[in-house]
């Protein structure tokens, strides 16, 4: 997937980002297994009056992992944390994408200093016991394996004959599934697998504006999910693309970009009024 705009790579601190733009800051957190090149087409429509900001996660692309074993989602929205304090205007707003939305939403409600509004994309929420089980199974054999065993997510995120956008979508993850560092996904999807997104209290105390996307297709980050998130944060939002599933921010782009541009121009409002 090649940028048709100047990206601006660095690495401070053991984390590798990309940049593009001016404006209101933005951090993109990208899901696990992928990289920062993963938000390709959000740089593309929205670096106009914003600067995007998207770093690797710990373990994945250019950036360093986290040092100890095991670590929880705690553990990478702390270090997600620590780069943005160091790379960005704060309080910016922060888009988490997956795993990135629940690092996104650990951020917003643990560290209301860096950030004046979060999007979750495709988050999880309370996971039924078979889908819980599910993805504990996942990442057990993931730890256990040197095989990253990349065409099972892409079946689980694309179907079974992806074509058009779906097919290009399905072409970059699969590079990047193939050329993640082995240790590095492991430590994200067992964090991933652990944590069951945010308490109902710690929504209820949201005190920023939140928006919660996901695709109406999405068997795992289902719509359900997002709903009853958006329902208990006070200044929640919810979005559901029709015909998406879990990649929505690659295969559905124009719909996203154009609901993150909505959002982003109401949390400027907002913080022109206060």
């Amino acid at each position: 997937m090649t940028s048709t705009i100047p990206l601006r790579s660095e690495t401070r601190q053991g984390i590798a980002y990309l940049r593009a733009g001016t404006g209101m800051p933005v951090i993109l957190l990208h899901g696990v297994g992928l990289r920062a090149e993963a938000w390709q087409s959000q740089f593309e429509g929205l670096s106009a009056g914003h600067e995007l900001i998207a770093p690797d996660l710990p373990g994945h692309g250019g950036s360093a992992p986290i040092s100890v074993p095991a670590p929880d989602l705690r553990g990478f929205a702390d270090r997600i944390g620590e780069a943005i304090a160091e790379t960005a205007r704060v309080p910016a707003l922060i888009a988490g994408h997956s795993m990135g939305a629940m690092i996104a939403l650990d951020l917003a409600i643990r560290r209301p200093d860096l950030c004046c509004g979060v999007v979750a994309l495709n988050a999880i929420f309370q996971r039924p016991d078979a889908a819980r089980q599910a993805v504990l199974a996942r990442a057990e054999a993931l730890a256990k394996s040197d095989d990253s065993g990349v065409e099972a997510p892409l079946r689980r995120w694309f179907g079974d004959c992806p074509d058009g956008r779906n097919r290009a979508a399905a072409d970059a993850c699969r590079n990047w599934l193939s050329t993640v560092d082995r240790t590095g996904y492991a430590a994200a999807y067992g964090a991933f697998a652990r944590h069951d997104g945010p308490s109902p209290v710690a929504l209820r105390g949201l005190s920023v504006p939140a928006l919660f996307l996901t695709g109406a297709q999405d068997p795992n980050s289902t719509p359900a999910m997002s709903e009853a998130m958006a329902a208990l944060v006070p200044d929640g939002r919810l979005r559901i693309v029709d015909g998406a599933a879990h990649m929505v921010p690659m295969t559905h782009c124009e719909t996203v970009n154009a609901a993150l541009a909505e959002f982003f121009a109401e949390c400027r409002g907002t913080e022109g009024a206060a």
